[in-house]
């Protein structure tokens, strides 16, 4: 019996998350997604990496947060900064000649257009979309209040996965190797978004092949 079996996984909701994410998000069935949590600053929560001409490039949404503690759900996003028309560029330089890009292009763009308020809508469209372009079934439901101590059936994942902490120093994720656009250099755990342009269907094969224990 895995040990993730009949449980759900409570984890915090990221922007175009890594494939580590993913590969945690496999293992289980139902995912409870926490946003009455306090918005921590510098996390997944509102960035991610993509792989470009001159590397690794980070990607950050701007948000409306100041200095108080504000729940994950009230987070909204600062839209006098051009950063939908920014980040939409370095996907396209980035990707454009990626052998799936075409495939996929329309369902992005689709979501960049639209103007969300809030974090977490933007952030669930495009883990909605990814799981899809995936084919990866789950059920995915949003945290009704904060809990600090969960009940035996969940796996408590939330802030687990960090950039400042490398994904080496967990067990989720082992890197298995797949053609990059640019560069000699495999670059692991970018975000889905590399390896769903690079791979296209196959994306899920890699994403299980590299789940810890597979």
């Amino acid at each position: 019996m895995s040990l993730s079996e009949g449980k759900s996984l409570l984890i915090d909701l990221h922007y175009l998350p890594g494939i580590e994410y993913f590969t945690c998000l496999d293992s289980y069935d139902r995912v409870v997604l926490e946003i009455h949590e306090h918005f921590v600053k510098q996390t997944y929560r509102n960035r991610c990496y993509i792989r470009g001409a001159n590397g690794v490039l980070k990607l950050s949404v701007p948000v409306l947060w100041g200095r108080k503690k504000i729940p994950m759900k009230d987070i909204r996003i600062d839209h006098d900064q051009k950063w939908r028309m920014n980040h939409w560029r370095a996907i396209q330089s980035a990707y454009g000649k990626s052998p799936f890009f075409e495939f996929y292009v329309d369902y992005f763009e689709n979501v960049f257009r639209q103007k969300e308020k809030f974090l977490i809508d933007l952030n669930h469209k495009l883990l909605t979309l990814c799981l899809d372009l995936l084919g990866l079934k789950k059920e995915i439901v949003f945290s009704e209040t904060y809990e600090n101590h969960l009940k035996h059936s969940y796996i408590d994942l939330r802030s687990v996965i960090h950039p400042k902490e490398d994904f080496t120093n967990r067990t989720f994720y082992q890197a298995v190797r797949y053609e990059q656009i640019f560069g000699k250099d495999f670059v692991p755990n970018m975000s889905i978004i590399d390896l769903l342009m690079c791979e296209g269907p196959n994306s899920v094969t890699i994403v299980r092949r590299s789940t810890s224990g597979s």
